[in-house]
């Protein structure tokens, strides 16, 4: 009996085979939709004042500012080479070899200091409160990028580590491993899975893309939107960037542990158990740089509550 689960042959990247239209594109533009649907709700209740082409726009300054520093912290802190610091001007181009292939590599944590960027420029221009529409952009952008982790799943990217949990998955383009390492023919054996002594094996992954979609996207939104957003007038703006932040950086940070680190960064911390793979949870003291902006996350988070407390208190 198969103890896993193969990743379905039907789940293809491109929405239509030959064209360079993929289903993780248009994961985003449904994200950006339901990001501005969710604000023109809190619009309409007076929780902050937006009209349609306010909030179109803002929408768009924040999809730029994100685009734009997802991008830089991806080829900046993840890349691991020096290519784009010697060619800068391949940083936004979308072609290689004479295809269209858009910008592969993309920083959430980046892409939440652009959008935050893109929200304070827009505050400023249209002398807005710049921490009561970063509340209401906070409140509207977890059920959003759900569906960016579920582009990620069908592209079978960003797996997991190496599981025998009964739903992990075989994801097709992940590395194999050679069955010279003792601890890979173990689990090969255990999961039933048959192979040659040298043979490189695929093994089952957690599907952490589907894990960050739950965590990150749907519970932190329904905890953002039916705890905290009903709070915001009894609460000081910002409060609830605040819980955004500290409640992502969490969720992110615990769900590292299941997701495999980048192959060319390994552990920025390795305070832990060593082993010869990071394909499997080896110490919670082995830290990745994902659990470090997490980390800093939290923080950021916490005293800036404490921050807004204290001004609210005074006041």
């Amino acid at each position: 009996m198969t103890q896993f689960i193969t990743f379905p042959t039907w789940i293809r990247a491109e929405i239509i085979p030959s064209l360079p239209i993929r289903w993780y594109g248009l994961m985003y533009v449904v994200a950006f939709i339901i990001a501005y649907l969710l604000i023109r709700v809190q619009a309409r209740r007076g929780e902050v004042v937006l009209d349609k082409d306010g909030t179109m726009n803002v929408v768009l300054y924040c999809v730029f500012g994100l685009i734009i520093g997802a991008r830089l912290f991806s080829v900046l802190f993840y890349d691991g080479s020096t290519y784009y610091w010697t060619h800068p001007h391949m940083i936004f181009w979308p072609f290689r070899d004479g295809r269209l292939v858009g910008l592969p590599g993309m920083s959430y944590h980046g892409g939440l200091v652009g959008a935050a960027i893109g929200c304070w420029i827009y505050a400023k221009r249209n002398k807005t409160d710049f921490l009561t529409l970063a509340d209401t952009i906070a409140f509207a952008s977890p059920l959003g990028y759900t569906f960016g982790r579920l582009g990620n799943f069908i592209n079978g990217e960003l797996f997991g580590r190496v599981s025998t949990a009964p739903w992990a998955i075989v994801f097709p383009d992940a590395p194999r491993f050679s069955t010279n390492y003792a601890w890979v023919r173990e689990i090969a054996d255990q999961l039933g899975i048959a192979y040659q002594s040298g043979q490189l094996v695929n093994l089952p992954r957690h599907p952490s893309q589907l894990y960050e979609a739950f965590f990150e996207g749907i519970l932190l939104f329904l905890f953002l939107w039916f705890v905290i957003r009903p709070r915001r007038t009894k609460n000081p703006a910002g409060m609830g960037v605040a819980w955004y932040v500290i409640g992502y950086g969490t969720v992110r940070f615990f769900l590292e542990y299941l997701r495999a680190p980048d192959e060319h960064l390994g552990y920025i911390l390795a305070f832990g158990k060593e082993s010869d793979t990071i394909a499997l949870f080896q110490s919670p003291l082995n830290v990745s740089l994902g659990q470090l902006f997490c980390l800093a996350m939290i923080a950021f988070g916490v005293l800036f509550a404490l921050l807004l407390h204290h001004r609210h208190k005074e006041a």
